[in-house]
């Protein structure tokens, strides 16, 4: 599926999210990447220096709510502590990414 690009949308929002948690080592990056682009979302994911993980998803609201929902688990080795949610305002991004730290 290519991500269409849903920030022209009016249900489209941006949001910001840190990970806590047993999340660096496990995948969690790579199958936030996977979870965001068979939604049609954009954005980016990337660690922390400090063992968070850090990641922007702008989208469909409705999208980027199950994304959020994914979040809160990942995947199977990440044992999540927390999500912090803020919301943002349009980046307009073109692809979901991993981003270096």
């Amino acid at each position: 599926m290519v991500p269409s690009n849903s920030s022209t949308s009016s249900s489209a929002i941006c949001q910001h999210a840190i990970i806590s948690g047993r999340v660096q080592g496990v995948g969690y990056r790579y199958t936030t990447q996977e979870q965001a682009t068979r939604l049609g979302l954009v954005g980016w994911v990337r660690n922390l220096p400090d063992g968070q993980v850090e990641a922007m998803v702008e989208g469909d609201r409705t999208q980027v709510q199950k994304l959020v929902d994914w979040l809160d688990s990942g995947p199977p080795a990440a044992r999540v502590e927390s999500v912090v949610i803020e919301e943002q305002s349009l980046q307009n991004f073109e692809r979901f990414e991993i981003r270096r730290s």
